[in-house]
């Protein structure tokens, strides 16, 4: 794959969301993995998954083993590895000069809006991040909406560490429509639970439903087989809460 098609754009869509770019960035200027992760304050495990991540990605290795040296040997960026770490810097300093003249009071909210990914999950939420708490080998997330309702999310330990996820960072909480299912009176749920209006009802064995939060929030779901639901009637979203996907957004 030659230079001028390196995908940028892929590689780079998540260049403000997480720590893989600054990881690759590290690998550059210390020419270690190990070193990079440290500095990056996440464990090797998930310097690792970083680079497969953003190698899969560009579809060319980034990151080259380096043999030899009074270090016994270390890694190094190959020219599509200085390549991306070029286009993620000048992106970066595009950014913060158009954030600087949009500069205004809802400034977290037009940032989100701005980086709202294209993705065929219907269901993107504005959030702000409550609780991080480590429950056996996942860690849970509690995730606010504006007007006070929880999510949560059950993600990797690796994910929270790259997401470098704390108290009062501002994210997107993604869930797919296919993985909520809309009641009216759901039996003992379990996960996340919604209660709102239903605008919508679209016709089908198992219709698709939008249901409307009292925070203005719309959230598609469907209907089970045989499960009524009329539009107007109160109703409750169910899903789980490892089907929540969360992308942090600056």
């Amino acid at each position: 794959m030659s230079n001028s098609s390196l995908p940028l754009a892929d590689v780079l869509g998540h260049e403000v969301t997480d720590k893989r770019i600054d990881i690759l960035r590290r690998i550059g200027e210390v020419g270690s993995i190990s070193e990079a992760a440290r500095g990056a304050g996440v464990s090797y495990k998930a310097a690792w998954q970083a680079l497969e991540t953003l190698t899969n990605l560009a579809g060319v290795p980034l990151v080259e083993k380096v043999v030899g040296g009074t270090g016994g040997g270390g890694a190094a960026l190959t020219p599509a590895g200085q390549r991306v770490l070029q286009a993620a810097h000048a992106l970066a300093a595009a950014r913060r000069q158009v954030l600087s003249r949009l500069h205004s009071d809802d400034d977290a909210a037009t940032g989100r809006a701005a980086l709202a990914l294209r993705t065929s999950m219907r269901n993107q939420f504005p959030c702000t991040v409550g609780k991080v708490r480590a429950v056996g080998g996942q860690v849970r997330v509690q995730l606010l909406l504006a007007d006070g309702q929880a999510l949560h999310a059950s993600i990797t330990r690796v994910s929270a560490q790259l997401l470098d996820l704390k108290a009062g960072l501002g994210v997107l909480a993604l869930c797919k429509a296919t993985a909520v299912q809309v009641a009216p009176d759901p039996a003992s749920p379990a996960g996340n639970s919604m209660a709102g209006v239903v605008r919508s009802v679209a016709r089908g064995a198992a219709p698709e439903v939008v249901l409307q939060l009292p925070s203005g929030i719309q959230l598609v779901g469907f209907a089970a087989a045989g499960v009524k639901v009329r539009t107007g009637q109160q109703a409750t979203a169910v899903f789980d809460e490892s089907s929540i996907v969360i992308a942090a957004t600056f």
